[in-house]
């Protein structure tokens, strides 16, 4: 035993998550087909072009996301361009996982946070937590990953999915590409729930990294998006980023892209140290370290909203 009291989750009080009212849910997914408003960086252009290039040369075309991208009800665009063998892997945090979790097993997601806080009700939602850790348990002991064990859950569960369509991991495991999930432990609000398993989340989730190390040692001449992940995305990718050019694989022809609110003035910024975007890290772990070698790096200002149906247009249009 450890010198250091620890709090047990034994008595932690949960509840449905199906009398929970939801700030996003399925009935409001943006569609394919919906208007979008104009957004004007000429990069788009060029990015477009290089994803499209990517794809028609079989290098690989990474997607990185923040929960958000979610939340904002855009996943029907994420699950066209898997359908459509042009993203290769999708990744995000352990907040991406639950969401799309939620959206599929029960149609919402997303509770208001600053009146649950209150009372210690949030994120103590019963069949989100006991379900998950289920998945996950199963998957450590089954050797897989934290996406592959929730897609394996939900095939084994069709009952419990009946959104199963818009759900990004279940999809992504469908066409058979990775969908990868990096966990922060103690982030989430399945760490909240008295049957979390860390042991089995570190496990599945260290077996992530590693494929997703395995992808982007491939990525020589691909593409790496990240799409408003401030911490997680830039961290994880520069490590694999490491990992795979000291193992020798050749990553320097690559192509990044950030997209977030942040403002940046210029496309390429010299590297001192800004008091404040010296610690903004997309902007040096996707924008400029990844490319000082060669590549091209650009960042994209503009609500996901936006930039994603515009870009996924863009794309779609140069591919057919």
């Amino acid at each position: 035993m450890g010198r250091f009291e620890e709090l047990s989750f034994e008595a932690i009080r949960t509840q449905s998550v199906r009398d929970r009212m939801n700030l996003v849910r399925i009935g409001n997914l943006a569609n394919l087909d919906a208007p979008v408003e104009p957004y004007g960086d000429e990069a788009m252009d060029e990015l477009a072009d290089r994803i499209a290039a990517a794809r028609r040369n079989g290098r690989p075309v990474i997607w990185f996301q923040g929960a958000h991208v979610i939340k904002c009800g855009l996943s029907r665009f994420l699950v066209d361009l898997v359908r459509r063998d042009v993203v290769t892997h999708i990744a995000g945090n352990g907040a991406c996982s639950i969401h799309d979790f939620e959206l599929a097993a029960f149609g919402g997601t997303s509770e208001d946070v600053p009146m649950a806080i209150e009372d210690g009700s949030f994120g103590m939602w019963e069949e989100t937590g006991a379900w998950m850790n289920e998945a996950l348990v199963r998957g450590a002991a089954d050797g897989t990953g934290y996406g592959e064990a929730l897609a394996r859950f939900a095939e084994r569960h069709p009952d419990r999915f009946p959104y199963a369509d818009d759900c990004l991991f279940l999809q992504a495991f469908r066409k058979g590409i990775p969908c990868t999930y990096h966990i922060a432990l103690g982030t989430d609000i399945i760490h909240q729930h008295p049957s979390v398993d860390f042991a089995a989340i570190g496990a599945t989730s260290g077996r992530d990294f590693r494929i997703f190390c395995h992808s982007v040692s491939q990525l020589d001449g691909g593409v790496f998006l990240n799409f408003g992940s401030g911490v997680i995305g830039p961290e994880v990718f520069l490590k694999a980023l490491s990992i795979a050019r000291n193992l020798g694989y050749p990553t320097f022809r690559i192509t990044t892209a950030n997209f977030d609110l942040v403002t940046l003035e210029k496309r390429r910024l010299p590297g001192g140290k800004d008091p404040v975007l010296h610690y903004y890290r997309p902007r040096k772990n996707v924008v400029l370290r990844p490319t000082s070698q060669g590549g091209w790096g650009h960042h994209f200002c503009g609500d996901h909203r936006v930039t994603i149906p515009t870009l996924h247009r863009k794309v779609v249009a140069r591919l057919g």
